[in-house]
């Protein structure tokens, strides 16, 4: 693993959110319990957690990545609170039922691509590093990016890059690709920059070229979206009454899921109101939103990767997950 300096974005915050329990006496805090992070990294929102919590507490960590696999496993060879599993959130619930939990204190997500990730050229998330076009979370299965694009079609690329990246000129860099394979498959990061710069002339200020391209295809190739659509009633079902989850985003398109599933488990009024439904055969809200926050000017100055992140956060109510809503999903 490369050496990096991770700083954990909104951390102060999302542990006060995963901890903070609402009572007639006040605020107090909860100091054990049973919790998971769906997206390890490097363990920064972790190792803060578990200094929050007693020795009694358990804490499951998931992550794709084998090398945040590899130092979650060290981290548990000093903590036997942590628990390390190798796979997506996806499979959360199915992992936590094969070892006897059914029941959590706490969720965690830190969605997207982590700073490890991005400062390690041999990943080929970043644009402004030289390394093989892979972009995959997990380097031990799937499809690099060089290696779809060598196959997919010109319309393919331009509905991921537009659909993912809301990139404007996603034809244009579409056929940009498709015209250059012809000679010689884009197998790096620098050679699908310089094929982007040929055609995007203008872009937001501040803002690379490339950057809505390489966060299409990240996206597309590790299924983001889908995986976190997918898994969210999952989350629903393992939370305890008043359990926390606690979801940090980094761009749009994640944020606007996980928003618009806390208010379909919130209001589910709203997405069954069309439905042929007396009101006593309405499920009851099992949610509630306790609101969003943006990191501060300080984090944001002392750590420039912040300055998109919004963390969303929401309760589990005391209403059963109903038959009904196993059957019909409210992200449909």
């Amino acid at each position: 693993m490369s050496d990096f300096k991770h700083n954990p974005v909104l951390l102060r915050e999302s542990i006060e959110a995963l901890l903070i329990r609402n009572s007639c006496d006040g605020k107090q805090y909860l100091n054990s319990g049973i919790f998971v992070d769906g997206t390890y990294g490097r363990g920064g929102h972790s190792i803060e957690l578990l200094n929050n919590l007693d020795e009694r507490s358990k804490l499951f960590v998931f992550d794709k990545d084998p090398d945040a696999i590899t130092a979650a496993s060290l981290l548990s060879l000093r903590d036997p609170r942590v628990h390390v599993i190798h796979n997506s959130f996806v499979r959360m619930e199915e992992e936590l039922l094969s070892r006897n939990i059914n029941k959590v204190d706490g969720i965690m997500l830190d969605l997207g691509v982590s700073s490890p990730q991005l400062d390690d050229s041999a990943r080929g998330f970043s644009f402004l590093h030289e390394g093989p076009l892979d972009m995959r979370m997990d380097t031990t299965k799937g499809v690099t990016v060089a290696k779809w694009l060598e196959k997919a079609d010109i319309e393919e690329i331009r509905k991921v890059i537009f659909d993912y990246g809301d990139e404007r000129f996603a034809t244009k860099i579409a056929r940009e690709i498709v015209s250059r394979r012809k000679i010689r498959p884009i197998r790096t990061t620098t050679e699908l920059v310089k094929c982007v710069l040929s055609v995007v002339h203008k872009t937001e200020t501040g803002k690379h070229p490339a950057t809505r391209t390489f966060q299409a295809l990240r996206i597309h190739i590790n299924n983001e979206l889908e995986e976190l659509s997918l898994a969210f009633p999952s989350f629903i079902k393992l939370l305890k009454p008043y359990g926390r989850l606690v979801a940090i985003s980094f761009h749009s398109l994640e944020d606007r899921i996980v928003k618009r599933m806390i208010r379909n488990f919130e209001l589910p009024s709203d997405f069954y109101s069309k439905l042929p439904l007396t009101e006593s055969e309405l499920p009851k809200p099992i949610l509630r939103s306790l609101g969003r926050i943006f990191p501060g000017d300080h984090e944001i100055l002392e750590n420039k990767r912040s300055r998109s992140a919004v963390l969303r956060i929401a309760e589990r109510t005391a209403a059963p997950f109903s038959d009904f809503l196993k059957s019909y999903n409210p992200y449909s």
